[in-house]
Parts: C-alpha cells; sequence; structure tokens
C-alpha cells in the first residue's frame, strides 16, 4: 500500500527564528490533528535544518528534508551542499527536479539522475518533480515531456532503487500562478505516470509507487485533488507557509 505524503517546500522564504516558531506549530498541530497513517515532509532552506531535526526527534508522522543537494560526495564547491551533510542533522528527503532548479539554474535530466544516485546512496528519499510549462501544455507535448523527465532522471534505476522515489508532478503553469489543474487534468497525468512507471518496473511497483500533486494546493482544493485515485498526496508551496493551512491539507487523509 502506497504511503500518503503532504510535503511542504518553504523554498526560499523564512529567516531562522520564524522557521522554527512554524515548524513548532506544525509539530503541536499535527500531533493533536494528523490521526491517519499519512506523512507530513517539511523542506526547508538548508539553514533551518539542523534544528528541524532537533525538534522532529520524537515525532513520528513529520519528517524534514532538503529543497536540493550537490552531486558530488564532497569537495571544492562553494556554496553547496552534499547529501552526507544533510542526512547529518536528520533529514529524510530532498526535493530533487523541481521546475525552479531547472528552470533558473538550468538543471538537465542527467545532472538529476546523478542527484537521485547521491541521495539514495546516502539514505536519502528523492521527491522527483516532473511537469510541464504552460506552452508545453498548450502545444499537447506534455505526456511526452513527462516521459522524458522520467526516462532520463529515473530509468536507469535498478527496481529496488526506485521503489524508494517519490515522485511529484507539478504542472509548472500552476506554480505559484494561482492556477490549479483541475482534479480531473491532476488525474489524467497521475495515472498516466504510473502507466508507464509499470512498463517500465512492472504494475506492483508502479502500485506502491506514491505521486504526489504539486502545483496550487491548497485546503480548498485539496480534497477533491486527493480523492483522485492516483494522487497520493501534495507538494506544498504557499499553504506550506501557515501551519493552519498545512495541517488542513494533511487532515484531509484522516479518513
Amino acid at each position: 500500500m502506497r504511503k500518503k505524503i503532504v510535503a511542504g517546500n518553504w523554498k526560499m522564504n523564512l529567516d531562522y527564528q520564524s522557521g522554527l516558531s512554524l515548524f513548532s506549530e506544525i509539530i503541536n498541530m499535527a500531533k493533536d490533528e494528523v490521526i491517519g497513517n499519512q506523512e507530513l515532509v517539511v523542506c526547508s532552506p538548508f539553514i533551518h535544518l539542523s534544528s528541524l531535526g532537533q525538534l522532529s526527534k520524537n515525532v513520528t508522522n513529520v519528517n524534514i528534508g532538503a529543497q536540493n543537494i550537490h552531486q558530488a560526495e564532497s569537495g571544492a564547491y562553494t556554496g553547496e551542499i552534499s547529501a552526507v551533510q544533510v542526512k547529518s542533522v536528520g533529514a529524510s528527503h530532498v526535493i530533487l527536479g523541481h521546475s525552479e532548479r531547472r528552470a533558473y539554474f538550468g538543471e538537465t535530466d542527467a545532472l538529476l539522475a546523478a542527484k537521485v544516485d547521491i541521495a539514495l546512496k546516502h539514505g536519502l528519499t528523492p521527491i522527483f518533480c516532473i511537469g510541464e510549462t504552460k506552452e508545453e501544455r498548450e502545444s499537447g507535448d506534455f505526456f511526452e515531456i513527462i516521459k522524458t523527465q522520467l526516462t532520463d532522471g529515473l530509468f536507469h534505476l535498478s527496481n529496488e532503487a526506485f521503489a524508494a522515489v517519490v515522485l511529484a508532478y507539478e504542472p509548472v503553469w500552476a506554480i505559484g500562478t494561482g492556477l490549479t489543474a483541475s482534479p480531473e487534468q491532476a488525474q489524467e497525468v497521475h495515472q498516466f505516470i504510473r502507466q508507464v512507471v509499470a512498463e517500465k518496473y512492472g504494475q506492483e511497483i508502479a502500485d506502491n509507487t506514491s505521486i504526489l500533486y504539486g502545483g496550487s494546493c491548497n485546503p480548498g482544493n485539496a480534497k477533491d485533488l486527493f480523492a483522485q485515485a492516483d494522487i497520493d498526496g501534495g507538494l506544498i508551496g504557499g499553504a506550506s507557509l501557515k501551519s493552519r493551512d498545512f495541517i488542513d491539507i494533511a487532515k484531509v487523509f484522516n479518513g
């Protein structure tokens, strides 16, 4: 049975103290209100990770993650951070392939494949992002774009390694724009992703792969999105910066 996951991506927001305050609120609310088997993951800027790791030590349903790692083990890469460093402060996850990393920092599928490898080597769960731009959606090429991102970024992995990856579909045209894919649009792509995975790794692995929706998910639309057969949670941007909103999204899975 695949995991239900609600992951927050704080992006480049919150100073040190504000991040700790928000995370403390999330932990306390999760203890009282999140009563299902869903997993919460908070992916913060690097400055917060060590302290968030300490705060979450004894919390079973809230984990922490990084928003990026370098593909090398270590070395002269000023300003970067390694999988070993991220893991050492208690992180369990890392977002890789986010559309902002692809667009603003030129990250290619080949580079992301190397980052996935180093993450898995050091016991981090990649939340691997795939998705199309507005132009690619309108041209009708988006299925092929998504298949290429999966193939070139992940399909070098063994069955065992791929089974440790979480996928996140993010329609780029719906990130920070206020637009959201309809539940039907999102389900169509999630179903396609699962089919592509099944063709490569078999139906059992495909059925056990968590696929999150990332594109302006909020407390108002989360219930309809998460009700879709192939949507297993969300990668939450803006709404993850408000503890009430983030917890309300997670509570959709309380059942």
